[in-house]
């Protein structure tokens, strides 16, 4: 593509972040959301709870490369307000997810969907980066995503 293109498609380089920000996370979510729905039909919420935090792992060359950019824009997130916009937006529809889905596993009596939704998105978010920076392991990443998944859903039958 030329220059000449990209300069009429947008007005400074800082508007074609912002832009090329809201196009990766639009792609990321659509991507999930297709991995997401190929499990629906499953019967076990549970799996299906598994699955839709494992979509915050990097699992594959995709996921790597999209965390890697997700994380450079985090990063300058924290001194550009329009680029904080894209990330900071109204509600929290991944932690919503979560929850509804941890109620639907089956939550012990005493737990808060929300609250565990909370720390589940944000804690898989920071193992995701420890895979990238391989300080640990898929399979211990797993282990303790099932450690804590065991903790707050009820025996299963």
């Amino acid at each position: 593509m030329s220059p000449r293109v990209v300069q009429y498609h947008f007005t400074d380089k800082h508007h074609l972040l912002v832009t090329a920000l809201q196009m990766l996370h639009r792609e990321n979510e659509r991507r999930a959301q297709e991995r997401i729905a190929a499990l629906r039909d499953a019967s076990d919420p549970r799996m299906l709870l598994r699955a839709t935090l494992e979509e915050l792992l990097p699992l594959d060359d995709e996921r790597r490369t999209s965390l890697r950019v997700m994380t450079a824009y985090y990063a300058r997130s924290l001194t550009d307000p329009a680029l904080a916009a894209v990330f900071l937006h109204e509600g929290s529809p991944l932690e919503d997810l979560v929850a509804a889905l941890i109620t639907a596993a089956g939550a012990r009596p005493s737990t808060d969907a929300a609250r565990e939704a909370d720390l589940l998105v944000g804690g898989v978010t920071g193992l995701g980066l420890d895979l990238l920076h391989r300080r640990r392991t898929r399979a211990d990443v797993r282990r303790t995503v099932d450690y804590h998944l065991n903790r707050i859903l009820a025996e299963q039958p």
